[in-house]
């Protein structure tokens, strides 16, 4: 896959990254030219001086990793990644009040949504997979393709596990074209990445995007 470099989203959520590290992802995502770089809240505003002009785009995650803070704290936190230089927003679904079968969560949905797209940046809703079965993935994505969400994203990376080939494809059978899907969580290797693209997801969410993209490399020289 020649343009593979532009699904993913060069990524380090670690709570141990240091300045040094952001520096360095920063970096990296520029060199390769991946589509976007995602950080930490805390480093939005020196990763977007490190960026500068460069064509990638910067994601902030919200409510993570656990998504259950009040609809007022993410708004808050959405607000302030956009006004330090996020143009993509990944905000955690509340899985506490979506597994209660509350109406909250689609409203919570539209408000970030409203404030997000006020601001001409993109939404992603992490619905973390690995606490869903199939009818709840489902339902998750019709909420979120309700909501006017941009992307759904499978996991946070924190959860038991991540992206699975089989989830992707579901997804995309209940999606619209016009929702992207992001595949996160456990994306080791060129094959997985190639795999899960193949299936419907558009955008990679991944920390091994140097080793994704040497090992496609390789594998053209060996061809």
């Amino acid at each position: 896959m020649k343009n593979i470099h532009r699904y993913i989203e060069h990524t380090s959520l670690l709570p141990t990254i240091t300045a040094a590290q952001v520096e360095q992802l920063v970096e990296e995502a520029v060199e390769k030219q991946f589509i976007g770089v995602c950080v930490p809240p805390f480093w939005i505003k020196k990763a977007r001086r490190d960026l500068g002009k460069a064509d990638v785009r910067l994601v902030a995650p919200i409510g993570f990793p656990l998504g259950y803070q009040m609809t007022e704290t993410k708004i808050t936190e959405i607000q302030k990644a956009i006004d330090e230089g996020a143009n993509e927003l990944d905000v955690v679904m509340n899985i506490s009040a979506f597994k209660s079968g509350m109406p909250w969560v689609k409203i919570e949905f539209a408000k970030c949504a409203t404030l997000i797209h006020a601001h001409d940046c993109l939404m992603k809703v992490i619905i973390e997979t690995a606490y869903l079965n199939e009818e709840e993935i489902k339902n998750a994505c019709q909420l979120c393709k309700d909501a006017g969400t941009d992307f759904v994203k499978t996991s946070t990376g924190f959860a038991p596990s991540g992206a699975r080939v089989a989830h992707i494809r579901l997804m995309r059978s209940i999606l619209p074209s016009s929702v992207g899907i992001k595949a996160s969580g456990g994306i080791k290797t060129y094959e997985q990445a190639v795999a899960l693209i193949e299936a419907g997801a558009d955008r990679i969410g991944t920390s091994s995007g140097l080793t994704i993209v040497v090992s496609k490399n390789s594998m053209q020289d060996e061809d």
